[in-house]
């Protein structure tokens, strides 16, 4: 059995996908093979929404909101020798801080999310961000592993807030098209960061170590505050909230209102897909460096054009999603990575160089592009009311499942288990988009 391969990347993609914008409307018809969506029949704007597109400086710190996280996870794992000797610890020890923080992040998410429906967007986010400065604060003072664990764990929790209550701002001022538009961009800030995060963490860790690398974290936290104070608005204001609660009394709760067809499946097909994405990323030192026999340096090259790729497709979707229906782009999507893991499988089967795996590899990656940010619209799309509570569960599902994926990545010797694992994953991932794509939406 191979051991589950460290990667400072692990958890990019968590986190890593979370976005949205408004886009004009101007779909082609959905041809009659495709069955229509609530995005490909959007209904009328909300009169209680409010009005007008994402601003720039919003959609900035949403940027930010969303790269925060990935690089928190990330930038300090080039300093986990030192860290070691500092705190005289162990390599699991080390490995706890990360875990811990991951954990945080899946389940502070629960608790925004729901919590951000009943209360508002600004006033949680504002709370959480405070709170992750604080635990930033001890985390970069702490003298024993377990304070910096436990420091780690509220640093994830509070952090949380930043994904969920992001995602949620978004479907407050956009929907259909403009939000599948937004993700898909925003997908590039999640591409961008988890690659830059260990490539610079390992520039700073001689001269800063780990202290000072969290440091720059606990500095990033607070640019995000200050740009949450200044240019996040309360999206789901007093009013609104009053609106949509007696508009649904007597109806099932916003967490019963999860419980259609069209949000299990599209959150399925979603996870799932991530579960592509997290499984290469685990995998991908084994792959590259054992496997194939690249260097430290070629396989950081090597990951970063499969990172290029999926910003690029992402963005190309962004444009796409404007002219053509989000189901059909996401079915073209789900073709390519399908297709990709099978030939993934058949090569490894097959024996062939493993220097071949390298193309699969990179057009399921890369055609990743097309679903990530639509399934998470379609998924956020089919949900009547409770867009926080929505996003929290979207978000805890991609986490829990990267977690699983990352460890499952590591059974078993050779490229072809990776190569099935992967291929499982896009086979749920179809299934479960299939049976979403059969629901219908009520309003």
């Amino acid at each position: 059995m191979r051991s589950p391969v460290r990667q400072p990347s692990l958890v990019s993609g968590s986190l890593y996908v979370l976005i949205t914008t408004r886009h004009p409307a101007g779909a082609l018809p959905v041809t009659t093979d495709v069955a229509p969506t609530p995005l490909d029949h959007a209904p009328e704007p909300d009169p209680q929404a409010p009005s007008g597109a994402l601003s720039r400086p919003l959609l900035l710190t949403l940027a930010l909101l969303a790269a925060v996280a990935p690089l928190a996870t990330d930038l300090y794992l080039p300093a986990f020798p030192s860290m070691v000797s500092d705190l005289g610890t162990t390599d699991t020890g080390a490995q706890l801080t990360l875990t811990m923080f991951l954990v945080g992040m899946a389940a502070g998410q629960l608790v925004f999310g729901p919590v951000s429906d009943r209360f508002g967007r600004r006033g949680p986010l504002l709370v959480g961000v405070v709170v992750c400065i604080l635990a930033g604060v001890v985390a970069v003072s702490a003298t024993s592993l377990w304070l910096l664990a436990a420091a780690r764990l509220v640093q994830g929790l509070a952090g949380s807030a930043g994904l969920v209550l992001g995602r949620a701002v978004v479907t407050d001022l956009t929907s259909g098209r403009a939000a599948a538009r937004g993700l898909s961009l925003m997908m590039i800030v999640g591409g961008v960061a988890p690659v830059i995060g260990p490539a610079v963490g390992g520039v700073l860790a001689g001269p800063l170590g780990w202290r000072g690398l969290l440091s720059v974290v606990l500095g990033l936290t607070v640019l995000m505050l200050v740009t949450v104070v200044a240019f996040v608005p309360e999206t789901f204001p007093a009013d609104r909230r009053a609106a949509e609660h007696a508009a649904h009394v007597g109806r099932p709760s916003a967490w019963a209102g999860l419980a259609n067809r069209a949000f299990v499946g599209y959150t399925v097909a979603f996870t799932f897909a991530f579960g592509v994405l997290m499984t290469y990323i685990s995998a991908s030192p084994f792959l590259y460096q054992d496997q194939m026999g690249l260097s430290e340096t070629v396989y950081g090259l090597v990951f970063g054009l499969n990172a290029l790729g999926l910003m690029v497709v992402s963005a190309v979707s962004a444009k796409l999603v404007t002219v053509h229906p989000i189901h059909r782009l996401a079915g073209v999507g789900l073709t390519l990575v399908g297709l990709a893991c099978v030939a993934l499988v058949v090569l490894a089967l097959a024996g062939v160089p493993v220097g071949w795996l390298a193309v699969p590899i990179f057009v399921a990656v890369s055609s990743l592009g097309l679903l990530l940010g639509n399934l998470a619209a379609l998924a956020m799309a089919a949900v009547p009311r409770g867009r926080g509570t929505a996003s929290a569960v979207l978000g805890a599902a991609q986490f829990t499942l990267g977690g699983v994926v990352s460890v499952l990545s590591g059974i078993g010797d050779g490229p072809l288990p990776v190569a099935l694992l992967m291929l499982a994953s896009a086979v749920v991932c179809s299934a479960s988009f299939l049976l979403a794509g059969r629901g219908r939406f009520a309003s």
